[in-house]
């Protein structure tokens, strides 16, 4: 019989290791749950509260005195996806998913680095990098989420059906803006008087947004790396 001595530092560093990637999804989700908490106390504080919900986008918050509040909220959720995700991957999720995860974590970043076009002034290259950073986001996120699921979750259909929803629902709230640009182009009035702008962009952020939380609490409630195999009717869909 062959003995194997185990080094006790050794194994003392991986159970660290794994103990740390355990904790990995939920303080993943924490950091996005403070974020996303923060902007919707922008909502209801003056002097942001005077901001029309409906018509305005979230981005207007950065034109204020709450610009602070603002990007501080989209740092906490880009730290915390990029948790979610690198716990993703420890899962095995598809490198797809990765990389569009990793462009919504940049592109979170790069809206706080430049900020919207303040049309009061008049248009910016900063103004116009933001918002393709915003559009990049909005499309990313959702399709980062439908993509890792089935990997992150392969015998969790519940998991993955909860947030496959989250996803779709914010890709249908962006394809109205698809269909305003379209219609804009067709001769209609401008796509973001065709569709109420600020309401949309905050389904579509936070549609998406609450995929991703599924996907971390999903991976807190089934335990650190979870299951690489799926098996029988659940590890289809």
């Amino acid at each position: 019989m062959t003995v194997v001595d185990h080094d006790p530092a050794e194994v003392a560093t991986g159970t660290t290791r794994e103990r740390v990637a355990a904790l990995a999804p939920l303080a993943g989700l924490l950091a996005v749950v403070a974020g996303v908490v923060t902007l919707l106390v922008l909502h209801v504080v003056p002097p942001t509260n005077a901001l029309d919900p409906v018509r305005r986008t979230l981005s207007e918050y950065a034109l204020g005195e709450a610009k602070w509040a603002f990007d501080g909220s989209l740092v906490l959720i880009a730290v915390g996806s990029a948790l979610v995700f690198a716990s993703a991957a420890r899962r095995r999720a598809p490198t797809v998913a990765l990389l569009f995860g990793a462009v919504w974590t940049v592109s979170l970043l790069v809206i706080v680095a430049f900020t919207k076009t303040n049309w009061a002034v008049g248009p910016s290259i900063g103004g116009t990098i933001h918002r393709y950073a915003s559009v990049a986001a909005f499309v990313s996120l959702p399709v980062a989420v439908l993509v890792a699921v089935r990997r992150v979750f392969p015998d969790r259909p519940g998991w993955r059906w909860a947030a496959r929803g989250c996803a779709v629902v914010s890709l249908l709230w962006f394809g109205t803006i698809v269909v305003g640009a379209v219609n804009m182009a067709l001769g209609g009035p401008p796509w973001w008087r065709f569709v109420p702008l600020g309401l949309v962009e905050r389904m579509v952020a936070f549609a998406a947004v609450a995929g991703l939380a599924v996907l971390a609490l999903g991976m807190v409630r089934t335990g650190g790396m979870g299951h690489t195999h799926g098996t029988g009717e659940d590890a289809r869909g």
